[in-house]
């Protein structure tokens, strides 16, 4: 499924897009309270920039909406071609925590010389009071504005070199690879 759709398209000749793709991942689960789970309904995303009063212009793609422990090579393939084609060079990417470096690194890949991608996920869904989701965002939306051409992952208020970052299971942070 393929939802695209300009946020902050307020006519002022900002020639700077972002592009936002969606994969799902925590950050866009919702509770259903009729089992107590986590499910995926539609992403949050949206509600998130606006939140935020972000005025950076976004075009936002929905790829899909799954847990990263799910993702296959074949959705893998279909981010670093959607990053690819995007005529957009500063590209977000909203993603599960548990194969981020992974997609990362399928991305990084293949990826075009001009193109800077920052991926990011959260630890609690959005949904969810006490969330990182918001903060991930920002710090993303900012970092890829500066960033030189590649692939980072932010989270917690740091941004990693894709290489250079794991996921720390027992503490529930990103932090450098040693």
């Amino acid at each position: 499924m393929v939802i695209i759709k300009y946020i902050n398209d307020l006519g002022y000749g900002i020639s700077k897009v972002i592009k936002i793709l969606v994969t799902g991942g925590t950050i866009d689960k919702q509770y259903n309270p009729l089992n107590g789970g986590l499910i995926f309904t539609q992403s949050s995303v949206e509600k998130m920039l606006v939140q935020s009063r972000s005025t950076v212009k976004a075009e936002l793609e929905e790829l899909m909406l799954k847990d990263s422990l799910e993702m296959q090579d074949d959705d893998r393939e279909l981010l670093s071609q959607s990053c690819n084609k995007s005529k957009e060079t500063k590209i977000v990417i909203t993603h599960g925590t548990d194969t981020m470096v992974e997609s990362a690194q399928a991305i990084a890949d293949k990826l075009t010389p001009d193109k800077t991608v920052v991926l990011l996920g959260a630890m609690v869904p959005y949904q969810f009071k006490q969330s990182d989701a918001l903060f991930n965002l920002g710090c993303a939306m900012s970092s890829v504005q500066i960033l030189p051409p590649g692939v980072y992952i932010t989270m917690n208020g740091q941004v990693f070199d894709y290489r250079e970052v794991v996921k720390n299971r027992a503490i529930g942070e990103f932090v450098q690879r040693v």
